[in-house]
């Protein structure tokens, strides 16, 4: 019995010195994500900057292909650049796309708690020409990379990233499909007859952050446009339901965030509808 206990006990401890080698060769800055016999998928890490900020952001995308793929910027959450971010690029890429992680925020900053978050928020929504700027500059790099097609172009963005995309999207910015989740709508651009995306905004329905006036505004304010767009609400969902994280999250700092498999995985779909009647890969 001692010698199998043994065994057992060097199984265990030769299967975590394996798990912890994979996990730490993945940590590197130019990481293979998946690979099989014709795709190669692999993030690197990408610096950007205006005249005032220099960005850190993160580019997904297949290695072997050959062909121009649409683009989609993917904005994050009010944390900030996090992994959260990344690991959505990487999803993203894995459906074919090439995904760019952009820092809203600049310098990578990433916040550690609900104040901090509040106010590199604030800094941005304070000053939209500089936020405007930062997406500009963000959206540029997408479009030169030589395995993007230019002209397809998409944005995908969180809580606060939502709001980014939507208010980028208002401005008119040359887009063709947007999606939000558990995104605020009251917004500090409003629409006008220059939107050109395709807009999906996929919120909560038990989410305190969005409150039904500020739902009913932007449906009034997107009509009045005649903006092609689709809001759904599921109606268990809280804030932050797509995030794993945001159940612990929101316990620690006695926020009403939660996980909610069934939205996360519904809103996605929904997503991914969207890109496939707008774009062709």
């Amino acid at each position: 019995m001692k010698s199998l206990s043994a065994k057992f006990l060097l199984i265990l401890c030769l299967s975590a010195f394996i798990i912890s080698c994979v996990q730490k060769s993945g940590e590197n800055a130019d990481e293979t994500l998946a690979v099989d016999s014709t795709q190669e998928y692999v993030g690197e890490e990408v610096t950007y900057s205006t005249d005032s900020t220099t960005m850190k952001g993160y580019l997904a995308y297949d290695k072997n292909s050959t062909d121009k793929k649409p683009g989609i910027l993917v904005v994050h959450e009010w944390w900030g650049h996090n992994e959260y971010t990344r690991e959505r690029a990487d999803m993203l890429a894995k459906l074919g796309y090439v995904a760019l992680a952009v820092d809203m925020y600049g310098d990578g900053k990433v916040a550690q708690h609900p104040q901090d978050a509040q106010k590199f928020m604030m800094s941005v929504f304070s000053n939209i020409e500089e936020a405007e700027a930062r997406f500009d500059k963000a959206l540029e790099l997408l479009k030169s990379n030589e395995k993007v097609d230019g002209q397809q172009i998409g944005v995908i963005g969180y809580c606060f990233g939502g709001s980014v995309a939507l208010t980028m999207a208002n401005m008119g910015k040359d887009l063709d499909a947007v999606a939000a989740f558990h995104s605020g709508v009251q917004l500090p651009v409003m629409p006008t007859s220059d939107i050109k995306a395709k807009i999906l905004v996929c919120n909560g329905g038990a989410d305190p952050f969005v409150s039904e006036e500020s739902v009913e505004n932007f449906k009034s304010a997107m009509d009045s446009v005649n903006a092609s767009y689709k809001y759904i609400a599921y109606d268990s969902a809280k804030h932050a339901f797509t995030s794993k994280g945001a159940t612990a999250m929101g316990e620690k700092f006695e926020l009403p965030l939660e996980y909610n498999a069934e939205a996360d995985e519904a809103s996605w779909e929904e997503m991914k509808a969207l890109f496939s009647d707008v774009f062709t890969k």
